[in-house]
Parts: C-alpha cells; sequence; structure tokens
C-alpha cells in the first residue's frame, strides 16, 4: 500500500476515534453487493481490510441479507458462498426486509456500535452520508478504500454541543477527575502573564548637536595667515620706519 494512502486511511480512523469512539477490532458491516463486487474481481475481504486498516477486524452481516442473496443465488453464488463466512449480528426483524432497509435499522441514528459500512450500493451510501459517525468502505480499482468523513460527521464533530454525546468522559467524571488532581497537588497550573518588553525605537539625533561649531579668533587669524600665500609667495609685512629724531 502507497504511504499516501497509508496516510489517509490513519488519519480518517483516527479522526472517527477521537470524535466518535471507534476502536480496534473495528466492526465491518458488509453487504451483498461488496462480495460480489470482491468475487469478481478475486479480492480476498478478510485479508485485504484487516491490512488496510492496520489492525484487527470483525467482518459481520445480518440474516436479512443472506436472505436478500440467497433470493439471486444463480448470479451471486460466489457472493452468497463469501457472505456466509461471516459473523451474524442480529437484526431483530421477524420477517427479512431488504439487505438497505436491514442496515439502515442496524446503524440508527447514531451508529452506537460503531459499524463501519462496507457497501457497492450507491443509493445507500448515500443515505449514509446524511448520518454522522458511519465511515463507508468500499472496493476501488480492485483495492478497499475508506471514504473521507462526510460533511455531517464533520459538523457533528465540530459543534461543542453535539460532539457532548460522543465524549468518553462525562462531565461528573470530569470534575470527579479535576478534584483527585486537586488533591495529590497536580492539579494544572495557570500560566503567568508574560511581561512584554519594549524595545527602544532608533531616535534622530539631536538637531543642536549637528550644527557647526563657532570658530575662535586664534583661529581666524591662523586662516588669515593661511590665505596670505598666494602662489606659493609669501606675502611680508612692511616694518614700520623708526620716527626721525628731531634735535
Amino acid at each position: 500500500m502507497k504511504i499516501t494512502r497509508y496516510k489517509k486511511v490513519q488519519k480518517y480512523l483516527k479522526f472517527y476515534y477521537n470524535n466518535y469512539g471507534f476502536h480496534q477490532p473495528y466492526q465491518v458491516l458488509i453487504d451483498g453487493t461488496f462480495c460480489f463486487s470482491a468475487f469478481k474481481e478475486h479480492i480476498n475481504i478478510r485479508e485485504q481490510i484487516a491490512k488496510y486498516l492496520n489492525g484487527s477486524v470483525k467482518l459481520l452481516t445480518t440474516r436479512c441479507i443472506i436472505i436478500e442473496t440467497e433470493k439471486i443465488a444463480k448470479k451471486t453464488h460466489g457472493a452468497l458462498t463469501i457472505l456466509k463466512q461471516f459473523g451474524i449480528h442480529e437484526c431483530g426483524h421477524k420477517e427479512p426486509v431488504s439487505g438497505s432497509k436491514c442496515i439502515l435499522s442496524m446503524i440508527s441514528k447514531k451508529n452506537d456500535k460503531h459499524y463501519i459500512l462496507a457497501t457497492q450500493d450507491r443509493d445507500l451510501q448515500e443515505k449514509m452520508r446524511l448520518k454522522a459517525g458511519v465511515p463507508l468502505l468500499y472496493l476501488h480499482n480492485k483495492s478497499p478504500t475508506l471514504e473521507k468523513p462526510s460533511k455531517a460527521s464533520y459538523t457533528i464533530a465540530g459543534s461543542s454541543l453535539d460532539a457532548n454525546q460522543f465524549m468518553f468522559i462525562s462531565q461528573t467524571q470530569n470534575e470527579t477527575l479535576q478534584n483527585i488532581k486537586k488533591a495529590l497537588g497536580v492539579e494544572e497550573k495557570v500560566e503567568e502573564q508574560k511581561v512584554i518588553i519594549k524595545k527602544k525605537k532608533h531616535k534622530n539625533p539631536n538637531p543642536l548637536s549637528c550644527k557647526k561649531k563657532k570658530k575662535k579668533p586664534s583661529e581666524k587669524k591662523n586662516e588669515k595667515k593661511e590665505n596670505s600665500v598666494i602662489d606659493g609667495k609669501v606675502r611680508k609685512r612692511k616694518k614700520p620706519k623708526p620716527a626721525p629724531n628731531i634735535l
């Protein structure tokens, strides 16, 4: 089996396990149409389904399904032989009904017994997609295929009110569990609020620090001396002549 195909079936089974309480051994309810298709394609149902679901399985049928298959035994003699190998779950019908009606009564509204329905009947498949928590198994390209959970299954699993019907622990059991945790001192600690440290933003430099420094008087004199040098010649200042002595 390919890895992607294996991952898909495990993902779907995990969904039904978490939300609807499915567990091993998986109870697979099989009708005549599924057995007829398996006989036609030379598929060993017992081996292939257990291998595909990667777990222990119980393959089941009902008396109504067997009687319905017997009525058309000429065309489905091989399917009837396969069907009689499986365990029989009592459906409670005193007079036999059609296989689809029998399956609908077995699964009822909530599928409390956690049946995985294996059928090739498309009309029956459409009816089961409207019910929540009913995995559908069918044969595709000579191999068993578990259908993706229906919208009804996702809706019920996602809603908080309806999902409580499928919880493993009731509210009272949950309260007692919390009390035991408190008594043992292992109650869950509330996480302390973390102090968020704000990062300092990059500030612009002080505009006063960007001003040019004022030049000192001594610096101005030096500039005058430097400016007095033109074309490599130094201008000498004329010394004032001393005043003549007047007798």
